[in-house]
């Protein structure tokens, strides 16, 4: 299962944010540095309001949500790629994550310590990115050093590895991540090898008061984090407020709506986060529906059908035949299957089609 690590300065809410968007209470959050050590692993659930929809066309006896893996990691401190804080170990819980979603402080709160002791979201996003890069230029020298000796002797993998190193080195050099530096698709996937820590997909969450929830467009802070991410990490930023979201987790549904309308805002942030994650990690989802479940299935962007097919039963890729695929929103503007394949809608797909995010799917198989 693929992950997505939370990360930050302490005291921006990481833990708070973790146990909202896991609703569990894994993650102790406390107004002191480094109140997180180990770090904590939690399932997500993906919202989506599809699956409400197509299983009360199916009438389905139960629903089964996309999931993939949140975790919580410890704050680091400026010097963490030379040890400070909890640094070699922050680094190397990053570095076994898959994307990474870095919290920052967008809120005024004199009862809440912040270890830079003002609130200063592009600063705090800069120690931070400093602290990888300066992580990432240290592992691309070493292994730039091995592999020159390799290359030596003529080894075509090394020479190349070296050019490709030297490439990220001058970049890194420049304090800037890994991730905006333009690289070929053979490069991209020797990157992957390299397992660099600015390399990884980043989403920016920008943890705002309570009052600013429902205005968060105007919060200044959030406006500079929105405008240096673009500029500078060419991603986006989501905004949550942690302490909100901690509070929903404990009311029921229809508490939560009513809590929400009288903030004035609709979704929750951390909804809307784990949608973004799961994007930002590559994922898509799949729909099947009957009257046993409606279900959805987590496919990676620009899987083929076999591939989906085989999330399913592993069995399915190698014994598929076809796939019977009509998008949710036709599905559901028809009202039915039979009626979707009347209009045309319900098509018959073969081995090379690409499967799309929201596809409600039948596959035939030998099995």
């Amino acid at each position: 299962m693929l992950t997505a690590g939370i990360v930050g300065l302490p005291n921006v809410g990481k833990s708070t944010l973790f146990n909202a968007v896991t609703q569990t209470r894994k993650a102790m959050a406390a107004n002191y540095r480094f109140c997180t050590i180990e770090p904590n692993t939690g399932v997500v659930t993906v919202p989506d309001e599809r699956l409400e929809v197509l299983a009360k066309m199916s009438k389905s006896q139960k629903i089964i949500p996309a999931v993939f893996e949140f975790v919580d990691i410890a704050g680091l401190v400026e010097g963490a790629s030379k040890g400070e804080g909890l640094g070699n170990q922050f680094l190397g819980h990053i570095r076994e994550v898959d994307a990474i979603v870095q919290v920052v402080r967008c809120f005024e709160n004199a009862n809440i310590e912040h270890v830079m002791d003002t609130v200063d979201p592009v600063r705090d996003i800069e120690i931070i990115n400093t602290e990888l890069v300066l992580a990432d230029l240290e592992s691309v020298e070493k292994r730039k050093a091995k592999q020159q000796k390799a290359a030596k002797s003529g080894d075509k993998k090394a020479i190349a590895d070296v050019e490709l190193l030297e490439k990220l080195e001058a970049h890194l050099n420049t304090g800037k991540t890994v991730v905006t530096l333009d690289l070929t698709a053979e490069e991209k996937d020797a990157v992957r090898g390299f397992f660099l820590l600015t390399a990884k997909p980043t989403l920016f969450a920008c943890n705002v008061a309570e009052e600013d929830l429902a205005t968060a467009g105007r919060n200044k802070y959030v406006q500079q984090v929105r405008a240096y991410v673009g500029e500078h990490h060419d991603t986006g930023a989501v905004v949550v407020s942690a302490e909100i979201e901690s509070e929903l987790v404990m009311l029921s549904p229809e508490e939560r709506a009513e809590y929400l309308h009288g903030l004035g805002v609709s979704d929750t942030g951390a909804g809307n986060l784990i949608r973004e994650a799961y994007s930002l990690l590559g994922l898509r989802t799949y729909l099947t529906t009957g009257e046993k479940e409606t279900r959805a299935w987590t496919i990676h962007a620009g899987d083929k059908a076999p591939v989906a097919a085989g999330v399913i039963h592993s069995d399915f890729e190698k014994a598929f035949i076809s796939a019977e695929c009509i998008s949710f929103e036709d599905l559901v503007a028809a009202g039915s299957f039979a009626r979707g394949r009347e209009l045309g809608k319900l098509r018959t797909e073969g081995k090379e089609y690409v499967v799309q995010d929201g596809d409600v799917i039948e596959f035939k198989t030998y099995v």
